[in-house]
Parts: structure tokens; sequence; C-alpha cells
């Protein structure tokens, strides 16, 4: 598979982390887990989420302290949710997420 460019990775991974979120992978450990991402490029993704018009959202759990909960995608914007999670496994191979 030919290398992606800096923005199309970085296309591809907000993509695929807004699907993961979607399909309830939706806190920065299991998002580590499942794409084997640095904890930091896992966060700084779902921040930029927000350049792309895509509504994320973190939402505390109850009773927990610190910041316990999980990460819900409330609008995609102008992106197709349908086309990324009919993609989604060539957005990881793409990543090289191989998990």
């Amino acid at each position: 598979m030919p290398t992606l460019s800096k923005t199309k990775s970085s296309f591809y991974r907000r993509l695929y982390v807004a699907h993961l979120i979607e399909q309830g992978v939706a806190s920065v450990p299991a998002l580590i887990e499942a794409t084997g991402m640095p904890r930091r490029t896992a966060q700084d993704t779902i921040t930029s989420l927000a350049e792309l018009d895509i509504e994320c959202v973190f939402t505390k759990d109850d009773g927990e302290r610190h910041n316990i909960g999980r990460y819900q995608i409330r609008d995609w914007g102008a992106i197709d949710p349908r086309w990324v999670a009919t993609n989604a496994e060539r957005l990881k191979q793409a990543l090289g997420y191989s998990i």
C-alpha cells in the first residue's frame, strides 16, 4: 500500500476514530487498545474532530471521579457516517492499524 501524505493520514485517522467512537470504542484507553496509537495522538485526534465539523462530546459516567466516561458523536457534519462505516476496514489498513 502506498505511503499516505500527512494530510490524508490525518483525515483518515479522524474518520476512523469517529467511526470507532460511534461503534462504542469511546474512551482514550479503548482507542489506544484498538489502534495502537499513542495516548497523545488519540487525544489530539478526538480534539481535532471539530475541525471537520464532527461534534464529539465527552460524557462523564455518573458517580465516577476524575474524567471517567465516554465520548459520543453527536453530529457528523458534512461527513457521511455510512461511507465511513462501509470503508472502515480500508481506512484501518491504510493507517496500519492491524488490531
